[in-house]
């Protein structure tokens, strides 16, 4: 097991590893519970039908996480966890198979060639290419731009902060127990760091469960064991309404261009949700080289494409890397041993949901260790040369772009334009890559999409 994953080489141990793939599989695990919930909306046409796919839904979420999780601790060893991302999943469900009205059998279609496109995009080197390409102060921006993302979603998962029509956002109602839950879970995390309690973060999810159990914001779970349903399983290559595979129809019905367009916009936003998280937690954990390239990429990225593929296939909307991570690399989670607990543990969760579910369930409990992991994100700012407008501009737009759009991929793309624009303005034409036009291209493109898709619908 040493020589396999290096333990000695990145300074870490089995009992470490073990610890950090517990907390990142806490820290995530709500999406055992919030990906069914929002993708059976558009499943059925009622409540009630869509409320019936939920179990089917469960058992993909939770093997297609488990599946990829173990993938990247084999062949990448990296802690760096997958699930199916949130926001795409919105994406699927409430964009393509409600918006358009689809089958659901053609919206998870339109991510399994998402994800077979951007693994071809890795075979041919393309993905790395453009990783490289991006200015080292942009990748650092990335990465505090995500701390706080997740401090911000921990905080509104918290009800800490909440929504004001008025004014967006505001401070939450500290007569809720929610409220009080994320405040003792904070607090106790804040005082095993100072303790220098190993495993301070998850402890802290502990004492907040405890806290949440005696308020009632969470409850014991009613039954143990859950039972899989296969039923979303092959999804693109099922029959629909009409007659034919789902696949086939994302080709050739009547709304094949706008499909073809949801392929394209799902596969650019997979692509930089997962650069943002990789570059933000591998300059977390040291895997980030002097010269800003991170080591073993290629091995990553093909995981991660193959998962958008996957998670299409399972009907479980595009799995990708998850930041939660960053709560396992904060606990010393080295190696790919985490990734695999973690994949172990969506494994256990696939039949005892239930279970899982008094805690992942209330978001509460694992809102003080995002804030505290969106922290830990925010070292690299002193890095970024705030005197240097040409390049410290385009890094601040992408660290609020982040939060304040709540989308990874918009953030980075006003960040990117902007270096263009910068440059080009400077007369610094030969500093900018060729691949940072077209990816600024790419993400222009993507920002007037509603324009283009008005435009064809009309």
């Amino acid at each position: 097991m040493e020589s396999f994953f290096k333990f000695k080489e990145r300074g870490t141990n089995l009992r470490t590893e073990v610890l950090a793939g517990v907390v990142t599989f806490m820290t995530m695990a709500y999406i055992i519970f919030v990906n069914p919930g929002l993708l059976s909306a558009a499943f059925g046409a009622t409540p009630a039908a869509g409320a019936a796919w939920i179990p089917a839904i469960a058992t993909a979420t939770t093997l297609g996480a488990a599946a990829m999780c173990i993938a990247m601790g084999l062949f990448a060893n990296r802690p760096f966890a997958l699930a199916s991302g949130m926001g795409l999943n919105a994406v699927v469900a409430f964009s393509i198979i409600i918006g358009l009205k689809v089958p659901w059998q053609v919206g998870m279609s339109v991510i399994f060639v998402e994800g077979i496109v951007i693994t071809i995009l890795v075979l041919t080197g393309l993905r790395e290419a453009v990783m490289h390409a991006i200015p080292l102060n942009l990748k650092r921006a990335i990465g505090v731009g995500i701390g706080l993302f997740i401090t911000f979603i921990g905080l509104v998962d918290g009800k800490v902060v909440v929504a004001n029509p008025a004014t967006l956002v505001a401070l939450g109602d500290f007569t809720k127990p929610a409220v009080w839950v994320t405040l003792v879970g904070l607090i106790a995390i804040m005082a095993f760091m100072a303790f220098k309690v190993k495993g301070d973060i998850l402890w802290g999810i502990l004492v907040a469960t405890g806290a949440a159990l005696l308020l009632g914001v969470t409850k014991l779970p009613s039954a143990v064991i859950a039972p899989l349903d296969f039923r979303t399983f092959g999804a693109p290559f099922q029959t629909v309404a009409g007659g034919g595979m789902a696949i086939t129809h994302l080709f050739t019905g009547a709304l094949a261009p706008t499909l073809l367009l949801f392929v394209f916009a799902t596969m650019l936003s997979d692509f930089f949700d997962t650069m943002g998280t990789v570059v933000a937690i591998s300059e977390q954990a040291g895997f980030v080289e002097k010269d800003g390239q991170i080591k073993g990429i290629r091995s990553i990225l093909m995981v991660d494409s193959v998962a958008a593929a996957v998670g299409g296939f399972f009907g479980a909307s595009s799995i990708t890397t998850y930041i939660e991570s960053a709560s396992g690399v904060a606990e010393g989670g080295r190696t790919g041993l985490t990734s695999i607990v973690v994949g172990l543990l969506f494994l256990v969760s696939a039949f005892f949901s239930p279970i899982i579910a008094m805690v992942g369930g209330a978001t509460p409990i694992t809102a003080g260790a995002l804030i505290i992991v969106g922290f830990l994100m925010m070292a690299t700012v002193r890095e970024i040369p705030w005197t240097d407008f040409e390049n410290a501009f385009p890094a601040f737009l992408v660290i609020v772009g982040i939060p304040l759009t709540y989308n990874i991929s918009y953030g980075i793309g006003l960040g990117f334009i902007s270096y263009v624009l910068i440059k080009l303005f400077h007369g610094k034409v030969k500093e900018i890559h060729w691949l940072m036009w077209v990816v600024s291209g790419l993400f222009v493109l993507t920002f007037i999409m509603p324009l283009i898709q008005k435009l064809i619908g009309g």
